[in-house]
Parts: structure tokens; sequence; C-alpha cells
């Protein structure tokens, strides 16, 4: 495996909207920084949702953007989901939580399926694509940074499978957290998911 693309964004108005958004990303060239929030120069607008030690990158697999091609009869330029990273010869339906990302000295641990909202709807120009995005169920994956250091195009990138228990981001897309019965909340406890996510479980506990 090896980087195809590294991308950053910057604020830019939604057409038809009134509110800035990051999720309009670019393929850059050269070294770029990688420090705990993420890719440094990126823009992260609205924290609530995105971004934070726990979804500091947001990574496609290059396996999964050609699919998506496919069924949308359009190409997928890098960036265009608002992803970070694309991964060649990297399939989302092979993800897990604690699954990990070696890249020279970046080391990235996976934490949780990206979660479609109604501005990826928008960027896309299809009101209806979060919908359909979630049922594909190929979600990419949120990342936390464990190790900084720099990623550059062409690099290679070392994939490791979490040992054991397996839970795949597959499985976790579309699903309301509070709402998992208590065996299946204790289970996805035990695993290194998203603050956020083990906050909404935590909660209802």
């Amino acid at each position: 495996m090896k980087i195809l693309a590294v991308c950053l964004g910057q604020p830019q108005i939604l057409p038809g909207k009134s509110y800035r958004t990051g999720i309009f990303k670019s393929a850059r060239s050269g070294p770029v920084m990688v420090d705990e929030q993420g890719l440094v120069g990126d823009a992260v607008l609205n924290r609530k949702y995105h971004g934070g030690p726990d979804q500091a990158i947001y990574l496609e697999g290059a396996l999964t953007l050609q699919w998506w091609e496919a069924q949308l009869n359009r190409q997928i330029t890098p960036g265009l989901f608002g992803e970070n990273l694309v991964i060649d010869g990297l399939d989302n339906r092979d993800l897990a939580v604690g699954d990990r990302l070696s890249i020279g000295d970046v080391l990235l641990e996976v934490t949780a399926p990206r979660t479609p909202c109604a501005t990826f709807s928008a960027s896309m120009e299809d009101p209806g694509f979060a919908r359909r995005y979630t049922k594909a169920a190929q979600p990419g994956a949120y990342c936390r940074v464990l190790q900084a250091g720099v990623v550059e195009v062409g690099m290679i990138a070392q994939w490791t499978a979490s040992e054991g228990d397996r839970l795949m981001l597959a499985q976790m897309i579309g699903k309301s957290f509070k709402s998992l019965d208590p065996q299946q909340k204790a289970r996805y406890l035990t695993f290194p998911i998203a603050a956020r996510i083990r906050a909404e479980i935590t909660a209802t506990l």
C-alpha cells in the first residue's frame, strides 16, 4: 500500500448556504506535517462533529473510491469526499476500530466510521447522498494520531489489522449508539472508539 493523495481544505461557502465548511479539499504535493489534530493547515470548522484528536485524520481506500466512481458514473477526484488521505490498495470494507496505519514516522489508529451529513450531500450536489453513503456500508475511517510526523504522496503505508474480536466500520455506520442493547454497549466500550461515540454510549448506561 502507499499514499495516493494527501488533501487539505480551506474554508469555503457552500453554494446556496450561508455557512463556511472545510469539506472541500484538494490534493497537495510535497510533505505535509501531521500532529495530534491532523494535517497541519487543514481547515476544520464545525468542531462539534468534526476534528479533534479522535477524528484527526479522515481516510478513504482507493478501491472503495473506484467502486463509487462506477456507482456514480463520474470521476472521484482526491478530496471530493472531504478525505485527508487516499490509500492505494485499501478497501473500506476491511476497516475496523483499532486497525493501525504506519506511514514513515506517522502512526494512525482507526476510531470510527465517517458519518455522512447534510454538508456532504450538499457538496456532492445530491440531497440524498448521505443516505446513499450510509446504505452502501463502505465508510471511510476517522483516525487518531498516535505518533506525529510527515506524510507525502508515494510514501509506503503499512496496514495492521487489530487482533481478536473486530468491530467493523461497515457494521457501525448508521447506528444509534445510545440505542444499542447492554451487551453491544459493553462490547463497543472494549475497543478504542472515538470519544464522541464512547460518550454517547456511557451516557445511557
